[in-house]
């Protein structure tokens, strides 16, 4: 069975994600198709960049950094659950994906993004960060929308659509993942 990480993609506090990350895992445990678990970049607490190799070289120094290459290592594929900042991913995310390298490739990911365009570019720039880790991304994406899924843009109540675009992604996902797994053995 897939190991699939919902990765709570900000550290911000007052964050959006969380409440977001726990609706898809909620919505997940209703599946039997994979593994699901939530994985939030604050547990593992990583500096900006502070190897002192490129990550493609696998060499980590960093008890942190070795931390999260274990866990990313665990999983065959990942939802990340993103917000938009300034166009883009919070500084946080794209950190932890630059950290490591190897433990992301030949993988699935899928996006469920929040912001006032629904995170939409957000997930764009995520794309193409995956095109270099050899990440395999699924077309299909959840776009919430601050101004109609969040009640004070803080207290999140997603349209009951979310739930359809969701499951038709975690379906991809899950095709991608089990495709991918056989290149990896």
């Amino acid at each position: 069975m897939l190991k699939i990480g919902i990765i709570i993609g900000s550290t911000r506090p007052g964050r959006n994600a969380e409440q977001v990350a726990t609706w898809v895992y909620e919505l997940t445990s209703k599946r039997n198709d994979a593994e699901y678990e939530l994985v939030d970049l604050k547990d593992f607490n990583l500096p900006l960049l502070d190897e002192p190799f490129p990550a493609s070289f696998g060499q980590y120094m960093n008890e942190h950094t070795k931390a999260w290459a274990e866990k990313i290592k665990s999983l065959d594929a990942y939802i990340f659950v993103t917000g938009e900042y300034n166009h883009s991913l919070s500084g946080a995310l794209k950190n932890a994906l630059d950290y490591i390298y190897a433990e992301w490739n030949n993988k699935a990911a899928g996006f469920v993004s929040y912001g006032s365009a629904g995170g939409a570019r957000a997930v764009e720039h995520l794309r193409l960060i995956m095109g270099e880790l050899q990440v395999a991304d699924v077309r299909a994406q959840v776009l919430l929308s601050l101004f109609t899924d969040f009640e004070n843009f803080s207290v999140f109540k997603p349209a009951v659509l979310h739930e359809t675009n969701l499951n038709t992604m975690l379906d991809q996902l899950i095709n991608w993942g089990t495709a991918l797994k056989t290149i990896r053995k």
